[in-house]
């Protein structure tokens, strides 16, 4: 669908054959026994548990607010 001159199409064709040759190398590996990777990376979970915890009281987080409104921090308007 897309509009491409014969130079480009030419182009992109010698493109793709080049990509399609460089996956066709890994067909001479065998990988039977190869497990499946999700990612590279050794951790497993890396997440924290998820516990609540208490959070300071607003009048304190608010205190060395510049601006506030309300009992919330007051900043400038991102969107006219």
């Amino acid at each position: 669908m897309l509009d491409l001159s014969e130079s480009e199409r030419s182009l992109l064709k010698e493109r793709f054959e080049a990509i399609s040759g460089g996956f066709s190398a890994l067909d001479a590996y065998n990988t039977d026994e190869v497990e499946p990777l999700v990612t590279v990376l050794e951790s497993h979970n890396i997440l924290r548990e998820d516990v609540s915890s208490k959070f300071m009281p607003r009048g304190e987080l608010l205190a060395n607010a510049p601006e506030q409104h309300d009992g919330y921090f007051q900043v400038p308007a991102a969107i006219e």
